[in-house]
């Protein structure tokens, strides 16, 4: 189901972790983001009114969920960079890793480790950023 995007920046706060019960937000969150795909390269589930720990991001392939992602590693490397948010106006200075390996789950529950790097590594850290309670 698509969910209105929240616009209010007391919905970024320290994320509960998600279950299997959750199921349905990683999926609505999936539908919001393909449906503003046109303007948006990520979401976390506060931002469509859910205070779990899921984000999904677009790929090539379409949107792609991550449950429960804790970044584990970080390069030494690192860029600042300007970034909007569907929850907030304008942009604002950042400072991003080149490359995280991150740690979650997918839709089955199944654990992952993987590397990102580039412009995905910066969409995931940003997502990420809002189940910290960050906002950029």
């Amino acid at each position: 189901m698509v969910r209105n995007i929240i616009k209010d920046i007391f919905i970024f706060r320290k994320a509960e972790e998600a279950t299997k019960a959750d199921l349905s937000i990683a999926q609505d969150l999936m539908d919001t983001l393909n449906a503003n795909k046109a303007i948006c390269v990520g979401m976390a589930a506060n931002m469509i009114g859910f205070n779990k720990r899921i984000i999904a991001f677009m790929t090539p392939f379409g949107a792609s969920v991550l449950i429960n992602p804790y970044i584990v590693s970080r390069s030494k490397e690192y860029y600042e960079t300007e970034e909007g948010c569907l929850s907030l106006d304008g942009v604002r200075k950042t400072k991003r890793y080149e490359r995280i390996t991150v740690e979650y789950f997918d839709m089955a529950f199944k654990s992952h480790r993987a590397e990102f790097t580039g412009y995905t590594a910066e969409i995931i850290q940003h997502e990420i950023d809002h189940c910290e309670g960050v906002i950029i």
